[in-house]
């Protein structure tokens, strides 16, 4: 029964069917919902630090219902998009109705295409990974395995991260930085595996090549099966969903740095380099990707299990929250850089 809690999840498809088939201000309702109702939430809720005795923990860990629920992700996410580019092909783009319709999709490509892919990404299975990949392809942003698995897990609170926000660094410039220096070192990582097997990198196992033809394959297929608007719309949905992940990027590890030993290196990866969440709400329907702290320090650990510690810095709110505040760069610089400082 404790699974049933992460089916919250799907009250984004269900705000998002309202917006599909409504007119008018209701079509924004998955972006109030989100950004408005949730947030608002998460005062009336008292955050939750409570983690699973070992004895649960192990119980939790082999229950194969968290699993299924992120499986069934694949399908809402597929049957929506498609619905989506049908509902879409014939509406005037710069209306109401269909820019409503444009943060709904792209709000499903953040918080289900990206998240749940990023998810099952760090599975050590190929079929689950295979599935992250399709998820990810509904935002365009395939590249985003090979990076964070091998680049971002691996560099993360140090200069040689993208996905890293230096102190001060406004959002905005972040966006732009984050995704295409990710880009381009998930190519060199690419190159750098299949060098060291002795094999080129114009080789049909470089995934980078891969994930490009597929991508090719997915704008073509909108383009001749339903047209110029319709691949217009996706492209706009998938920006929106790589946006949302860039601001995720964002806040989860804001400011924070390894420091170096006397050889130059960086110290080990703790649960202090990234920034942490235990408010309710959003902890569910993003798959407890707020305890980002436990994640980082053990990537291949299933969502369900991860831990909330005292030594982990903790945000004033929940994600959808803290992704508000960090479109206000003078709020979010008051902010944080004063909950960086309490931690020097």
């Amino acid at each position: 029964m404790k699974a049933l809690k992460y089916l919250l999840v799907f009250t984004i498809p269900l705000v998002t069917a309202i917006s599909f088939t409504s007119k008018g201000w209701i079509t924004f309702l998955p972006l109030i919902y989100v950004f408005g109702i949730v947030p608002l939430s998460e005062f009336f809720f008292k955050p939750d630090a409570s983690n699973f005795d070992k004895e649960q923990e192990e119980i939790e860990k082999n229950n194969k219902l968290y699993t299924y629920i992120l499986y069934l992700t694949l399908p809402i996410q597929i049957i929506f998009l498609i619905w989506f580019l049908i509902i879409i092909q014939n509406e005037n783009l710069l209306s109401v109705d269909a820019i409503g319709k444009f943060s709904a999709m792209g709000i499903m490509c953040g918080v289900i295409g990206i998240n749940v892919g990023h998810e099952l990404g760090h599975r050590n299975n190929r079929f689950d990974e295979f599935l992250g990949e399709v998820l990810l392809l509904t935002s365009l942003n395939t590249h985003f395995l090979p990076y964070h698995n091998a680049g971002h897990h691996l560099n993360v609170a140090t200069p040689n991260d993208a996905a890293t926000a230096r102190k001060n660094e406004i959002i905005y410039w972040f966006w732009i930085r984050s995704h295409f220096q990710s880009y381009y070192q998930a190519w060199e990582l690419e190159n750098k595996r299949l060098r060291l097997s002795n094999r080129s990198w114009l080789h049909y196992q470089n995934r980078m090549i891969v994930y490009t033809i597929f991508n090719i394959i997915l704008i073509a297929t909108i383009y001749f099966l339903i047209g110029l608007n319709a691949l217009i719309a996706f492209l706009a949905v998938a920006i929106i969903g790589i946006l949302l992940l860039e601001t995720v990027n964002y806040i989860e590890h804001y400011g924070l740095l390894r420091t170096k030993n006397k050889h130059g290196r960086y110290e080990r990866v703790k649960r202090t380099h990234s920034w942490n969440s235990n408010h309710i709400i959003g902890k569910l329907v993003l798959f407890n990707l707020s305890r980002h702290s436990d994640h980082h320090y053990n990537g291949s650990k299933h969502y369900q299990i991860l831990k909330s510690l005292p030594e982990s810095p903790q945000m004033p709110t929940g994600y959808p929250g803290m992704m508000l505040l960090a479109l206000f760069p003078p709020l979010w610089f008051l902010l944080m850089n004063k909950k960086l400082k309490e931690l020097v």
